[in-house]
């Protein structure tokens, strides 16, 4: 774990000794912080992950969501994947069921609306073509990007993390 990500796992264990709230009851904040898992799909033998152009932030980011009252982070992980991107898909075996990252964030879009996520990031395993059926609401667009794709691009108008995220995978 790098620096910042040992100042995030401070706050988030802080957090969790404060309050037994973390689950999102009124869009878009309350409470705030409260949790959410991150699915980050893998295609270890192209070195790649698949992000999408999500609306609302504005941003390429991993799928994902907020984790529901009574839900395993992990099951959350598995029913975003189905719910965002129309495939059921198994978790990355170096990683399985347990999240391999960790991140605090202060969500982007109007003030009114931006709240903190306490961000679980979760593996799962895909191939460049497999189908897959994006929701077209949420995402503008989806794609493969190789890990030497994503080093040229640069960090500006992706998830702010998501370098730190693909060191901590060893893609």
């Amino acid at each position: 774990m790098d620096a910042l990500g040992e100042v995030h796992r401070g706050e988030a264990l802080a957090w969790l000794r404060s309050t037994d709230d973390v689950y999102r009851r009124v869009r878009p904040a309350t409470p705030d912080p409260h949790l959410v898992a991150y699915v980050l799909v893998v295609d270890r033998a192209a070195r790649s992950v698949l992000l999408c152009d999500h609306r609302l932030a504005g941003l390429w980011l991993p799928t994902g969501g907020h984790v529901e009252p009574e839900e395993a982070p992990a099951a959350t992980a598995a029913r975003e994947a189905v719910e965002e991107l129309g495939v059921a898909l198994p978790f990355d075996a170096a990683t399985g069921d347990r999240p391999f990252f960790l991140t605090v964030t202060e969500t982007t879009g109007d003030r009114a609306s931006r709240h903190t996520d306490v961000s679980l990031w979760f593996a799962l395993a895909g191939t460049g073509g497999m189908r897959l059926a994006p929701d077209e609401r949420e995402f503008r667009a989806i794609g493969w990007w190789s890990v030497d794709e994503l080093a040229a691009a640069g960090r500006a108008g992706f998830e702010p993390h998501l370098s730190r995220a693909l060191a901590s995978l060893r893609l």
